[in-house]
């Protein structure tokens, strides 16, 4: 709900990205250049570094991070990065990396997770709206769809274009599923009219680079006093370790969001894959959100497939998997909101988290001091293993589905 606005390390070293960085033109003294992320130190001013090091490297600026982590994205070639990296006020220096939507074509997950049972969701027809703010970090929101409480004095754009707005889809998707109003038309939200903040970090095509997610996060934890929870239904490859210590910019802007009380939901990913592999899916301190097949949104299975071939009410056939899976949510033929006030049915892991961060902001609206902790334990105690299993899961655990039908 909104509210009242409002490490040190080793000595700076290049470190390998954890996904493929994207090399640039061809700089004017010949000297190809590279998207690199600074991170440093916790005592450092991140503009007059920043800015310093662009006048002594012919850098070219990006972000400039100063919440979640102290650092910038910049333009500059390698020797220009590995100079850079001997600054003593310097942690690390990583190439940019590279992250893309988790969508792929289209579920009916309200019925499925109990939503229209919730007290405090209230689905009636009525446009009563949940009182709780949630950043949707992604391709934007569309900020004049009819069905969406779009928080337009928290837009931020980290990526192309010269707003917030949603030249892709899938944001206002995400947006949607997680708080569309109840107001008898288009669709409704797990938490409908909760305030969704449009925070873009990837571009027209889905994608986008680490340092955008970064400057996405760093305003995130900016307004802490007033976000309750964040979904990043995104990811790149990458790994898990203790928050920090591998070196991971990203990583570390998260596990500095949380602490300072949001509660992070991201997608699992859809490469049929260990989810350890994946980023942010991998990292500890966020919900890691597995995707189930569901066409009718009932349990016992049986149901014709629609838009994607699949079988009812099994883990779904592209959705990564593993111990750092936290929860699973409907993530196949999801029916949202989309661009240019329209709606659309697509399907992905990116369509299962948001239906659990609009669980975790019923929980937060009823319960405004519970921790990223709490939140994530309160879910997982709530959920069902309501669906058929072991048929298709490839870990042999059988996550908990959400519900949301007591909060």
């Amino acid at each position: 709900m909104r509210k009242t606005l409002g490490v040190a390390l080793l000595t700076g070293a290049v470190v390998a990205a954890t996904a493929a960085g994207a090399t640039g033109a061809t700089a004017a003294s010949g000297a190809e250049t590279t998207g690199y992320i600074v991170v440093l130190r916790s005592d450092a001013d991140s503009p007059s570094v920043a800015a310093e090091h662009s006048r002594a490297n012919g850098a070219a600026l990006g972000h400039v991070y100063q919440h979640a982590l102290r650092g910038y994205s910049a333009r500059m070639s390698a020797a220009a990065a590995a100079r850079v990296a001997r600054d003593p006020r310097v942690l690390f220096v990583q190439p940019d990396g590279v992250a893309t939507v988790a969508a792929q074509t289209t579920p009916t997950g309200i019925n499925r997770a109990d939503a229209e049972l919730s007290p405090t969701a209230k689905i009636n027809g009525v446009d009563e709206r949940v009182d709780v703010d949630v950043a949707v970090i992604d391709t934007g929101i569309d900020l004049t769809h009819p069905d969406l409480n779009v928080y337009l004095a928290g837009a931020k754009n980290c990526s192309t274009g010269a707003s917030a707005n949603d030249g892709n889809g899938h944001g206002s998707h995400v947006a949607g599923t997680i708080g569309a109003l109840d107001n008898n038309a288009g669709a409704v939200g797990v938490a409908p009219g909760a305030r969704v903040w449009p925070v873009r970090v990837l571009n027209n095509a889905g994608s986008g680079r680490f340092s955008d997610i970064i400057c996405g996060i760093d305003y995130v934890t900016a307004h802490a006093s007033e976000i309750e929870v964040a979904n990043m239904s995104l990811g790149g490859s990458g790994s898990d370790s203790a928050c920090g210590s591998n070196r991971d910019a990203m990583h570390e802007a998260i596990c500095r969001s949380v602490a300072a009380g949001v509660t992070y939901v991201v997608a699992a990913g859809n490469e049929t894959d260990n989810a350890a592999n994946h980023v942010p899916a991998a990292y500890d301190e966020v919900i890691t959100v597995s995707a189930l097949a569901d066409f009718n949104g009932l349990p016992g299975g049986g149901a014709a497939a629609t838009c994607h071939s699949d079988v009812d009410d099994t883990i779904a056939d592209f959705s990564n998997f593993g111990a750092d899976v936290d929860l699973m949510a409907p993530g196949v033929c999801i029916y949202s909101a989309w661009k240019g006030g329209g709606y659309s049915t697509i399907s992905g892991t990116s369509m299962a988290s948001p239906h659990v961060a609009g669980g975790a902001a019923l929980y937060k609206a009823t319960n405004p001091t519970a921790t990223p902790g709490a939140v994530k334990s309160a879910l997982q105690a709530a959920g069902t293993t309501a669906y058929s299993w072991p048929a298709g899961d490839p870990d042999g655990v059988q996550e908990t589905l959400l519900n949301v039908a007591t909060f």
